[in-house]
């Protein structure tokens, strides 16, 4: 008798945490409205692009330098659909492209796309590579959250990190089927809720349980906002 070895989901017990599957489902249900009144294939290429455009113009917003940072966080979400096709086969060359995108003209030509040289880096990347390539029944949005957070407070670039971990998580959702066409701008909930924004990356940093919790709830409210704020929105 052949036996299996059955790894446990690590991102499994996260989803089960209080609160977390009631924040899910409204973010699914707010996120359903949006794509069953506008019908996928109904969807015309200008409205994505549109939507996209609007992730990346707030995304800038969370950064140091808006003004600077817009046009990298523009390029960026022009390929946002191409990268989430490779974000979860090969993570490390999605991740490098998105720097190069985000960081072009603000950024040593050499240092693009070039994690820094750093064993705690280079650990948590290796960590990050092995959640996105699972097979995993984790949700798409503890996943996105995640990813998101891991980049965020890691820095691995140390620059233009901020627009590739929000770009990661528009990634997760668009490979994930959650969003498919990209079109809900969690972006958007983000900079509508700055300060929380800021402070719970701290309290995910911190690694505590209740930090991650509220670090993924944040996510889904994100959503919720991100759906309410979408160009095909039927709101809109």
């Amino acid at each position: 008798m052949v036996q299996t070895l059955v790894v446990p989901d690590p991102l499994t017990d996260l989803a089960r945490l209080e609160g977390v599957p009631s924040g899910l489902a409204a973010a699914r249900d707010a996120v359903d409205v949006v794509l069953t009144d506008r019908a996928l294939r109904a969807m015309s290429a200008e409205q994505v692009a549109a939507a996209l455009l609007t992730g990346a113009r707030a995304s800038a917003q969370l950064t140091d330098d808006p003004e600077a940072w817009a046009a990298g966080a523009v390029r960026l979400s022009t390929e946002l659909p191409a990268l989430a096709a490779v974000l979860r086969v090969a993570p490390g060359q999605a991740l490098a492209r998105a720097h190069t995108l985000a960081g072009y003209g603000m950024v040593v030509d050499d240092e693009l796309g070039r994690p820094r040289e750093s064993r705690e880096v280079a650990a948590r990347l290796t960590g990050l590579t092995e959640l996105l390539t699972a097979r995993s029944e984790v949700p798409a949005l503890v996943l996105a959250a995640i990813a998101h957070a891991e980049i965020a407070t890691t820095v691995p670039f140390g620059s233009a990190d901020g627009l590739v971990a929000r770009a990661v998580e528009r990634m997760v959702l668009i490979s994930s089927g959650f969003d498919p066409r990209g079109v809900i701008v969690t972006e958007v909930g983000h900079l509508g809720r700055r300060g929380d924004y800021h402070r719970l990356l701290s309290g995910y940093q911190d690694g505590s349980v209740e930090g991650v919790r509220d670090w993924i709830l944040h996510v889904a409210q994100a959503a919720v906002d991100g759906a309410e704020a979408s160009p095909v929105s039927p709101v809109q």
